[in-house]
């Protein structure tokens, strides 16, 4: 694959149009029954929110580098607000938001204790918008048309995209040149008919075709008759670990394995691949190329925890081989793990954090990591430089440089990340990094975990892992002087 195409995609300016909603996260504990009813009380302990729908779209063409426009329509609420406020926050365009009074914004709220999803709250309203709404949309989008180099259509079957929304984007699209790629929703893709390119996965695909899709044959049928369908330039079914399907007008089947290493999480991965086709056409790929280039920014999001986006440089490494080693991409920089606690705390997802040297891993070490890593959805690991081991356990500390230790740590299923950090406590590392659960040893007191108040003050909590007795550093060391202490004297 030529990387060279990359550095094709910045600035080149997509418009994201469907059903746009913010995700809500409340974070909390259960400990008794309400004395009202048989039911749990949800103690509340704090709550985050982020762009989902089409927003998550929008938030992977903007790490692309492209520049983005969003066309919906919301409520004139709180979380349209919010939605409005996140949207400009990334740097997207919101001139094309549609408000309508009467129409609540899609949220979705989550309640979620102790790392368990207990509900799902959907406040929405999934009737088709209005004609009026549908009329101001399509004049918003008629305005953006001729500065864009793409349209994706985001479909979630909230009522955004009707017939008629959808018959006079893609008229006015076509007639403007500019291609539009959708990611469908529900049996009927005549709906999205004169689509240029159209990203159903399996199952999607084997809903609207009635096929079992578990045969290459059935792939090719499902591709072939959609195409008719949907009258379309092109079809890209995404198959899971089996890479994708790419359908042309014309040519024979082009089969894409999948090159993903290590699979983490493949949330948001269809997101990725329509963001990154999208950005491709806009930026005058051939198609194949544009699809060749998706399949690889799939692979990078597949790796990383929650839903994620892939930027250009996390690509190119990836195609060149940089990222071979599953442990060696486990290990970032600081500021690397601060975005990733970011991104995986707008996804909903409970971060958990624990520092130390550990210096000659044993089994405390592991049984330790491994309840950390029980307490939530990804655990970062904050490990002492050498330098600092030095300062804190003497001039013979550490046996084992920081290089070969964090490679040690990060091959662990159990370690999601390991970023070494250089002061002699994580403090500045805890603060920037906010992580819903603190774990140490139970050999501390939650007062004396470093971090603790801050963890607290928003809303998360310490936990105190109980310690394997007689497993430590220390005594490896010394029984290990003791047994062979005068080994190098006697050879």
């Amino acid at each position: 694959m030529d990387l060279s195409l990359l550095d094709r995609l910045a600035g080149r300016r997509v418009l994201v149009v469907g059903d746009v909603m913010l995700d809500e996260f409340l974070w909390g504990d259960i400990d008794r029954i309400s004395p009202e009813a048989p039911v749990p009380v949800f103690d509340q302990r704090a709550a985050n929110t982020t762009l989902g729908g089409a927003g998550n779209v929008v938030a992977n063409l903007v790490a692309l580098g492209c520049q983005v426009g969003i066309a919906s329509v919301v409520g004139s609420d709180p979380p349209g607000q919010a939605m409005h406020a996140d949207l400009a926050a990334i740097g997207a365009d919101t001139s094309a938001l549609v408000v309508d009074a009467d129409r609540p914004t899609t949220v979705k709220t989550r309640v979620i204790a102790r790392n368990q999803q207990l509900v799902r709250v959907d406040r929405e309203q999934r009737r088709d918008i209005p004609p009026a709404a549908e009329a101001a949309l399509l004049a918003a989008v008629a305005r953006c048309l001729g500065s864009c180099g793409a349209v994706v259509l985001s479909d979630y079957g909230k009522g955004v995209l009707t017939d008629r929304v959808l018959a006079g984007l893609i008229g006015a699209a076509r007639e403007a040149g500019v291609p539009v790629l959708g990611d469908p929703k529900g049996r009927d893709y005549g709906r999205y008919r004169g689509v240029t390119l159209l990203t159903p996965n399996r199952k999607e695909a084997g809903l609207a075709t009635g096929l079992a899709m578990e045969t290459a044959a059935e792939v090719d049928e499902a591709g072939e008759r959609l195409l008719e369908v949907a009258a379309a330039d092109a079809m890209l079914v995404t198959l899971s670990q089996e890479g994708m399907a790419l359908f042309r007008r014309g040519h024979p089947p082009l089969r894409l394995p999948t090159h993903a290493r290590e699979v983490f999480d493949v949330t948001g991965a269809g997101d990725t691949v329509i963001a990154t086709l999208a950005a491709g056409l806009a930026a005058e790929l051939d198609l194949a190329a544009a699809a060749r280039i998706a399949n690889m920014a799939a692979g990078v999001v597949v790796g990383k925890v929650g839903t994620a986006t892939a930027t250009p440089d996390e690509i190119r490494a990836f195609a060149t081989g940089g990222s071979t080693d599953p442990a060696a991409r486990k290990i970032v920089s600081g500021e690397a793990a601060v975005a990733i606690a970011a991104r995986l705390r707008a996804a909903g997802k409970r971060v958990v954090f624990t520092n130390g040297c550990f210096d000659l891993l044993h089994v405390g070490h592991i049984r330790y990591l491994q309840r950390a890593r029980s307490l939530g959805d990804c655990l970062i690991l904050g490990l002492n430089s050498d330098a600092s081991v030095r300062r804190l356990k003497g001039e013979s500390r550490p046996l084992i440089g920081e290089g070969d230790r964090a490679h040690v740590l990060a091959a662990l299923s159990c370690v999601d990340y390991v970023t070494v950090f250089d002061d002699d406590t994580p403090l500045s590392l805890i603060e920037a990094i906010r992580p819903h659960v603190l774990a140490k040893g139970g050999d501390y007191t939650r007062e004396q975990v470093v971090g603790h108040e801050i963890v607290e003050r928003d809303g998360g909590r310490v936990e105190l892992v109980e310690v394997v007795e007689g497993a430590s550093t220390t005594a490896i060391v010394e029984k290990i002087a003791r047994l062979y202490g005068n080994a190098g004297e006697e050879s």
